[in-house]
Formats: structure tokens, sequence, C-alpha cells
């Protein structure tokens, strides 16, 4: 049941497609250029904040200069910003010829004939593992919801554990893990408003004193439901977080997307994905939702070593609709080349199925992209939901 101010929100549509592309100590990992599946090509867009220029190569073949990460910000300070993001997008946003279109050819659902697959999709749900100093563990919820215990702390990543979200069909797998089997929740980071990401049932569930990350002008949705430690952030800026063995580490960062949750807020908060670093310098990158695009290689740029990408791998079809806003299973794999990262996790399908692609292609897809590689298949984490891994 969703609370009253939930309930007064209009439905979005179902993420129509438009994009827009220390940390820690930690040493460079030996081998981080990787063969790509195809060149990384450079896409336009804003200016980065401090008139750093997007990524990709410059005249004469030179690469932008990419600064280190900066100071953390205060936690839970209260920040002006400006009425629109619609200035980071990196591609339009469909108007009314797309959506008629969108109409004609049958809406972003699978044929029929492919939901009979439903059954197959990888569901294995399994208590959460033991870890200790120096570990991190990932545990897959489903969608975009990530159970991430790193540097001591438990994170969850744009946590949903409903059923049902508005303006979208029921999840046609259950949540992977039960809330109540939850270790106490730390902290909860979120990527974008859309109803996918952002679920208020869910959030209702959480203490009123949990910190929350969120992206530039999302605060006042979490402080109005009574939340008081609540931090936003811009991009390339991060907020840090006692754990047992040091403070955790957020930096937000961009990604190829947008925002609108209300007929009148679209673009009006930023959009964007997380990485997350412990006092050792274990990484792990959360993108949120993304199309694919030049802001990859400027992470992985910035933040050298990450261990673990999580990258959304679904909800692609069709692609003259979703590629501003959706990697489709290849991209992902490119996007993993581009960041330098050792293990792509693969996430944002088999649980709600939000276009048009038969539900288990994503799957066949990523490890076709995958093996195409010739990385080892081991650094591949393409789990069911409700399992987990230990990085070491």
């Amino acid at each position: 049941m969703t609370d009253h101010a939930e309930q007064a929100e209009p439905a979005e549509p179902t993420e129509p497609a438009e994009p827009a592309e220390p940390a820690g100590r930690r040493r460079a990992r030996p081998g981080a250029t990787r063969p790509r599946l195809a060149p990384a090509v450079p896409e336009p867009g804003g200016l980065e904040p401090g008139g750093l220029e997007p990524g990709g190569p410059q005249p004469g073949g030179l690469e932008p200069t990419v600064p280190a990460p900066g100071a953390p910000r205060p936690p839970g300070e209260i920040r002006s910003w400006p009425p629109s993001f619609a200035d980071r997008l990196t591609s339009p946003l469909p108007g009314v010829r797309a959506l008629a279109r969108l109409a004609r050819e049958g809406w972003l659902r699978p044929s029929v004939e492919t939901l009979r697959d439903i059954p197959e999709l990888p569901f294995e749900p399994g208590p959460l593992p033991l870890i200790g100093p120096g570990l991190t563990a990932l545990t897959w919820a489903g969608h975009a919801s990530w159970v991430v215990r790193i540097g001591g702390l438990t994170v969850l990543t744009d946590p949903v554990w409903a059923r049902k979200i508005l303006g979208t069909p029921a999840r046609v797998t259950p949540v992977g893990v039960r809330w109540e089997d939850l270790p106490p929740v730390d902290a909860v980071v979120i990527s974008h408003n859309h109803y996918d990401h952002l679920d208020a049932p869910t959030v209702k569930r959480l203490p009123k004193a949990t910190p929350v990350f969120v992206p530039a002008g999302l605060a006042r949705w979490f402080r109005v439901r009574g939340f008081t430690r609540v931090t936003e952030l811009d991009w390339w800026e991060a907020a840090e977080l006692p754990g047992e063995d040091g403070p955790v580490r957020f930096d937000f960062v961009p990604a190829h997307h947008w925002s609108k949750r209300t007929l009148t807020d679209t673009c009006r908060s930023l959009w964007g994905g997380w990485v997350i670093t412990a006092p050792d310098g274990q990484r792990v990158y959360f993108a949120g939702d993304t199309g694919y695009g030049h802001w990859f290689r400027q992470i992985g740029r910035r933040y050298p070593g990450i261990d673990v990408a999580l990258l959304p791998i679904g909800a692609y079809e069709p692609r003259w609709m979703l590629t501003g806003v959706h990697t489709d299973p290849e991209e992902a794999v490119q996007a993993h080349l581009d960041l330098g990262a050792r293990v792509l996790a693969p996430m944002h399908w088999s649980t709600f199925l939000l276009a048009a692609e038969p539900p288990l292609e994503p799957l066949h897809r990523i490890r076709a992209a995958w093996e195409a590689t010739g990385r080892p298949r081991e650094e591949l984490w393409d789990l069911p939901i409700g399992a987990s891994r230990v990085l070491g």
C-alpha cells in the first residue's frame, strides 16, 4: 500500500528513453586497459561541474584532464540547486511523434509467446554470507536493488521491495532477500527518482535516522517523509560515513539518463551512479540506470581499480526509443571495459518487464558478449536473484 503523498503523484511513463554519460586508498590494478568490443565514442553533453570537458578525445588526440576526487562534503547540509538539470541530458527526451510510434508498434511489452519463459528466470535466494574484516559481499535482491556490505557497513542500492510499482506490471520474480532477513541498514544510495528505483512503500520501512545519499534536488522528497540524515550531491561530489575500519566513501558520478516523478518535475532532480570505496580501497560501482556513453571512461579514469561494476542489461527494446537511457547487454560489457573494472555483475533485468525484449534474452546476450571479450568467465557474476558473491 502506498502512502498518501505517493498516491498523489501521477504515474510516470515506464522509463521512456533518454539519457544524459579519494576515494579511498587504491593501487592501480594491472591490466586495467582491456581490448574493446568497439571503440568508445564520445557523445555531446554539458560541462561537468567545475567546467571540465565531457569525456572522449579532445582536438589533437588529447584526453581531458581528470582531477582526483575531491574532499568529501559535510553530511546532511542544506543546499540550493538550479530549477532544472535538463542541460545534463545527453540525448533528447522523446516527443509526441516518438510516443505515437511507440503506440503503433505495441508499447514497451514483450510478445505474448515469450512470456512463457518467465518461470525459467533465475531465482535462487540464499542466506546472506558471513563476512569478516576486509571483505565485501554483494547480494542481488532484484532489479537495481543490492545489499552491499562493505567496510563494515550494510548499504542498500535503489531499494524496491514492493511487488508492484506505480505504472508498471507486477514483478515477475520475488524479492531475493526478505526484508526481515536484512541486517541493520547503515546507508541507502538512490540513483534517481523513477518509480522502479525510488519506491515510497519500501522507503517507509526504513528507520528515519538511516543515512540516505541522493542526487542533487532529491533531498526534499526524503525530508518531508521524516528522514533526518539526507545528503544530496552533484556529479563528482562525495560524502563519507564511518565504518568499522574507517570512513566509507560515497562518490556520486554521472549517468546517461533523466529524471521524472510527476507531470511537472521533469529533470528537476539529478540522476547518476555511485562509487563506494572501503577504507582498504575495495571499490564497487553501482551504475543505477544509464545508457552507454562517454561517462564510463571518465569514471574509470577518476576511480581506477573498480573491483565490481553493477551494470544494467535490461529494458533496452526498442532501441530507437531506449538506446539513450538503457544499455543493452553488449553495451554493458563495453561500459565495463571502459571502466577498467575487474568483475561485471549484471542487474536491471529479470524483475520488472519494462520493455519489449524477451525475458531471458538479456542473460543469453550478456554471456555471449562476455565470452567474445576473452575475459575469465569467473569475472562475470551473472547472479540469480537472491544469490551472493564475496569479494576478497
